[in-house]
């Protein structure tokens, strides 16, 4: 079973990484970047996604890490 989809979103002059559903971030960091490598390990052990937003809300990534709902098609 799949855990929550991490999002990565602009928090005051910080970048928070929450679980979806969450009232609180699981953490806040400085740069988008480390935001980004640690949203990534949570997606990754909870087969999840991670979802990241820019500064101005707008999703600019989403990256499935074994619950993805349109998997690649094999091109043998």
């Amino acid at each position: 079973m799949a855990g929550k989809n991490q999002w990565i979103s602009p928090r005051d002059d910080k970048w928070a990484v929450k679980g979806e559903g969450n009232t609180k971030a699981t953490k806040l960091f400085d740069n988008k970047s480390d935001a980004l490598e640690f949203g990534k390990q949570i997606a990754q052990n909870q087969h999840s996604e991670l979802i990241a937003q820019k500064k101005d809300g707008k999703i600019n990534l989403k990256n499935s890490y074994g619950n993805d709902p349109h998997p690649p098609i094999d091109k043998d």
